[in-house]
Order: structure tokens, then sequence, then C-alpha cells
């Protein structure tokens, strides 16, 4: 259901479930996308919810550029295969046969691409909270993706994130500054129906942990008394 539809005229909290259904429907979109238009709209407050974000020292160091352009994206896409098969070529013969049934991205297929950028610079030279985790900062850009991502999912989009990339060269196709280090290529778009299970999880590649084998008490690999 969109967002828009959850809003309470009364300004009361919304049901905590709605945001649990909002979390767990999330999914890393390849293959569902329409390519229906975006509306502007939608695309306006999946952003406002992104800009508003934490952000370490208050810095908002992120940066949005919407990439619709065919040939560009066409580009991407050729350089993000190339790099799939040199991750292909390091695989043995059973990973290499499940590795083949994944698809990697929906580039061409998704209404927009929308890369994520870090700038250090911004907020410099006295970022609060940054001294002692140079980090900080691109950590504060990934919150930002992540509100994005649960945006779009109660909006209806699908939002998948590819990273068969080298920053360099996404950083030469897109003009970026030099200091900007580029974070994510998002395809962002409507999508006929999210999975039920990711992709990799349905493809056999990897199963999700039980929430109780990351979970330490006191001290790392320390257990609850039984």
């Amino acid at each position: 259901m969109p967002l828009h539809a959850h809003h309470d005229p009364t300004g009361s909290p919304l049901p905590a479930h709605d945001f649990y259904d909002v979390l767990h429907r999330r999914r890393d979109v390849r293959a569902e996308f329409t390519g229906e238009e975006l509306p502007p709209e939608v695309l306006r407050r999946v952003l406002t919810a992104a800009h508003a974000a934490p952000s370490v020292g208050l810095s908002q160091p992120w940066d949005f550029l919407l990439v619709r352009d065919e040939t560009t994206r066409r580009a991407f896409r050729e350089h993000v295969l190339a790099e799939r098969s040199v991750f292909a070529a390091q695989l043995d013969t059973a990973q290499a046969e499940t590795f083949a049934r994944i698809k990697i991205e929906g580039i061409l297929e998704s209404s927009v691409g929308l890369v994520v950028s870090y700038d250090p610079d911004r907020g410099s030279p006295a970022v609060l909270g940054r001294h002692a985790i140079a980090d900080a900062g691109l950590y504060s850009v990934c919150l930002a993706i992540q509100n994005l991502w649960l945006a779009a999912t109660a909006e209806g989009l699908g939002v998948g994130w590819v990273s068969f990339y080298r920053e360099d060269f996404l950083r030469r196709l897109l003009a970026l500054p030099s200091r900007l280090r580029p974070v994510a290529w998002l395809c962002v778009g409507p999508v006929r129906h999210l999975q039920e299970t990711p992709d990799l999880e349905r493809h056999g590649w990897r199963k999700r942990l039980p929430l109780d084998d990351v979970v330490h008490y006191e001290r790392y690999g320390q257990r609850p008394p039984r």
C-alpha cells in the first residue's frame, strides 16, 4: 500500500505492524521491474525520506544523482556484466552453476537509476563525531539508502542495489568530482510484485542465519545462561 495512504490525519502514530510489514517485505529487486514511469511526487517522497536520515555531525554527506539516459545506463550495464564475468571466474563449479541462475541487476528494466554518493568534505573540517571513526560519514550514507529503500517499499516500488562495478568507472561515467565516492547504483521503479523469499535464498546461494546465532551477551561469543 502506498506510503501516503498510511498517513493518519489525526497525527497519531501508525501501528507498529505497518512498519514491520514494510521492513520484511523489502527486497533487493532484479527481474520484477515493469519499466513504468515513476510519478515525480512519489520519487520526491522517497528522496525526502532518504534525506531525513540521521548523519554524523548532521553532515548529510550524501548526494542523489538520477540517471534516465539510456546510453548511460547501457554503458553501465556493459561494465557490470564484465565485472560479473570476473567474479564468476573465481567460483568453483557448483558455485558457478548457482551464480549463473542469479540475475544481478535491473539497470535497463527499472524506471530510473539512482546513484547515491558520499562526500567526505561535507561539513568538514570539524565533523562532530567523526574524529575517531573515519567511516562514520559512509555509515550515514548507508542509513539514507535504507530510509530510501523502506520508503520505496511502502510506496509499492522496488529497489535493486547494483554492486558489480568499479568506483573509478562510475565516477568517470557520471562526471562525479574526484572527492565523491559512489556508494550505490540503485535501480528504482514500479514492480509486478515483490518476491516472498530473497533471490539469493531462492536460488540456493546462501540462507539467512537464525537471530540467535548473531546475538552475543557482554562478550563476543557469550550466550545467555540456560
